[in-house]
């Protein structure tokens, strides 16, 4: 299991969803006269507090236009845990389609929450109160952010981010010549989920179920009798063999049609129109067939003139996918070599009758 690579890249796009939150904050100045003097976007970056804190204290000349000027914020990742509330079931999937339409076999997605730190830091006291209250409203106490998790099957899932709590500091320390810097902290959990690989193919998509009978309840002396087969019916055409045409208009209660060419049809055959699967009865010539309407419980409709006619083979069936409306082959056996079938190979040998055998 483990060693096949995967990367969904959930927990970057889960950072980058969370600075997005932050990206766009405003502080402004007034004068004295209440007038507006300037609009400052607040800078945003990914790091731990104590760089940007190291940045300003090795700063010694304040004028210089290459400080770090406040204020700013930023944000990091701190910890990762697993939350057992939100857990599904291990081995429940889901079926979804990718991007060419294509079924996909999905196991349900793994909750993790993942803790974040953000950090404010100005050397105003106002301007950290102007940040904080833009912030603080849209948490009460969780803010949802849609994040396309996995996008090769499109899966979109909203993922809750709740405040935990806020602190507070002022680190002033020194002589006049050091820079003051208070620090707001905010602490947030981001509720997501991880998913493991996405199969290339709806593998483990039931299209086969056998079932064997014996005539006594010994299990290990019993000797199969009956075996009942089901399989998968198709009710609509997958490959397209275009097998005939129509050559006349149908109506819902005709049961003898025209069409191109018979040669390829033999009675019990199975035919689609449009969405109307039909089951050959007769062939009474080159270009006509009988049939039986409405065949696998279809609705009966009329059909125009060239209208392709697809004859529904076993390649059909085979090509069934889930949530597909589709019908059943069943085929039952009768047997009375003894044999006995054998799930690791998946095929009817004399290793369990040989024990049988012995057992006599």
């Amino acid at each position: 299991m483990l060693g096949t690579y995967y990367y969904h890249e959930i927990l970057r796009k889960t950072v980058i969803a969370f600075g997005t939150l932050f990206n766009d904050i405003h502080i402004r100045h007034k004068d004295q006269a209440g007038k507006e003097i300037s609009d400052m976007k607040v800078a945003l970056a990914y790091g731990p507090m104590q760089k940007f804190l190291a940045r300003i204290e090795q700063q010694p000349e304040l004028n210089r236009a290459t400080q770090i000027t406040l204020p700013r914020m930023s944000f990091e990742m701190t910890n990762i845990t697993y939350d057992a509330t939100r857990k599904a079931g291990i081995t429940q999937t889901f079926k979804a389609a990718d991007n060419n339409n294509k079924l996909r076999k999905v196991f349900m997605p793994v909750p993790y929450n993942v803790g974040f730190e953000l950090n404010v830091l100005v050397k105003l006291n106002d301007d950290g109160l102007q940040i904080v209250e833009q912030i603080l409203p849209y948490f009460q106490p969780a803010f949802n952010l849609t994040v396309d998790l996995v996008s090769v099957i499109g899966e979109k899932r909203d993922i809750s981010v709740v405040l935990d709590n806020i602190s507070f500091q002022d680190d002033y320390e020194g002589d006049f010549a050091t820079r003051r810097a208070l620090i707001y902290t905010l602490n947030f959990t981001a509720k997501t989920y991880l998913f493991g690989p996405v199969a290339d193919t709806p593998e483990g998509i039931i299209k086969k179920v056998q079932l064997d009978y014996h005539t006594t309840m010994d299990r290990e002396n019993a000797r199969r009798e009956l075996r009942y087969v089901v399989t998968p019916q198709a009710n609509k055409d997958y490959d397209n063999d275009n097998t005939a045409q129509l050559t006349f208009d149908i109506s819902v209660s005709q049961v003898r049609i025209n069409v191109t060419d018979t040669t390829n049809f033999d009675v019990k055959d199975r035919i689609v129109i449009d969405s109307e699967v039909m089951q050959i009865k007769e062939i009474p010539d080159a270009t006509t067939l009988v049939v039986k309407r409405g065949f696998s419980k279809t609705i009966k409709s009329d059909h125009r003139e060239n209208t392709k006619v697809n004859k529904l083979t076993t390649a059909d069936d085979a090509l069934v996918e889930a949530g597909d409306d589709f019908g059943f082959n069943e085929v039952s056996s009768i047997f009375t070599d003894s044999l006995q079938f054998n799930p690791a190979t998946r095929t009817d040998s004399w290793t369990q009758t040989l024990m049988i055998l012995k057992n006599l």
